[in-house]
């Protein structure tokens, strides 16, 4: 019975003794350091994270870029094996949005694979082919992503018309894009020009799916099936810019201005059509720049050639001398 009595002593002398004791402070010192490793801690999570995933995505790119190349070989290897083409004329037409010089639509068919022709357009040496480009001022690589870059360029180029030639600047913004095949252009700084930009677009032609009949080759894995690797790829491309001068000037300048902007545009598709000719080695598809001129086609009455003007200024002079006549007469 003492025994008893004396632990239950014990045990009430334990937990006042605990009741009295006061808590443990805590640890303030520790504290900074603890907060300090939060971010390092966090910014080396998303450094791995984030390096993971860049090279997560430069090896993808590396690997499109690699399958492009082993196909266009493929497609090369086709047009090697049957280089028959014959070029058609592009087809051109010409509108006049409000407060514009033009908007310029261009399409025609390219004897080469989209992958080649997207090699011609975007090569920083491409002044060798577009004979309208005098020379590459600057070039500079502001994204690079693998299949899809954006590249600041300047350039000094050619223009001729009539009797009369020159340079002019040209300093564009481009978003090029080999997955779809795009090229978008901007103009950086405005001059007398406020606005200059269009686009290029590349879609393949699956030039001999006579082959695949009665079947219809819908994707490119379908036609290489059906051909049994042997069928070539063209290229449907797509011009298309719109160019507003800070003033739009009244005919009949404006008539010569949009002549140059055909012209010019006349001798780019020109000089892509013989260099897809001269890497097919089929010359005999060429047509030659007057040829191609003439068939151009366009749906807008304003469409302007060199005859086009001098008719106009022909019978503009015409008009004005019977309006004189007819005044006189009435005067008389």
């Amino acid at each position: 019975m003492g025994d008893v009595q004396a632990s239950r002593s014990s045990l009430s002398i334990d937990e006042n003794n605990r009741r009295n004791e006061h808590p443990k402070a805590f640890d303030l010192a520790a504290l900074p350091t603890f907060l300090v490793q939060i971010p390092q801690r966090l910014e080396s999570s998303l450094k791995s994270h984030f390096n993971k995933s860049a090279k997560d995505a430069e090896g993808k790119n590396s690997a499109l870029l690699m399958e492009k190349g082993a196909n266009l070989d493929k497609q090369m290897k086709a047009w090697k094996e049957n280089p028959s083409w014959v070029d058609q004329s592009p087809v051109v037409k010409v509108s006049i949005p409000e407060g514009s010089l033009c908007n310029l639509n261009v399409k025609v068919k390219i004897g080469l694979p989209p992958d080649a022709v997207f090699d011609i357009v975007i090569d920083p040496d491409n002044k060798r082919v577009f004979k309208n480009i005098k020379e590459v001022i600057s070039r500079r690589i502001l994204v690079d992503e693998g299949p899809r870059q954006v590249v600041e360029v300047e350039q000094a180029a050619l223009w001729r018309f009539l009797w009369w030639s020159g340079t002019i600047s040209v300093h564009v913004i481009v978003d090029q894009n080999r997955e779809d095949y795009s090229m978008k252009f901007k103009q950086v700084k405005s001059g007398f020009m406020k606005r200059f930009e269009g686009s290029w677009r590349l879609q393949p032609l699956f030039v001999d799916e006579q082959i695949c009949f009665p079947f219809k080759p819908k994707t490119w894995a379908d036609y290489d099936r059906c051909t049994e690797g042997k069928g070539r790829v063209a290229s449907i491309v797509t011009l298309q810019q719109l160019i507003q001068p800070d003033i739009v000037p009244p005919p009949p300048i404006s008539w010569y201005l949009r002549g140059i902007t055909v012209r010019t545009t006349e001798m780019l598709i020109n000089d892509l059509l013989a260099e897809a000719a001269r890497i097919r080695g089929d010359f005999g598809g060429v047509t030659s720049h007057q040829d191609t001129r003439q068939l151009l086609r366009a749906t807008n009455k304003d469409i302007v050639h060199e005859t086009d003007i001098k008719e106009r200024w022909k019978r503009r002079r015409r008009n004005m001398r019977c309006h004189k006549n007819r005044k006189r007469t009435e005067g008389e």
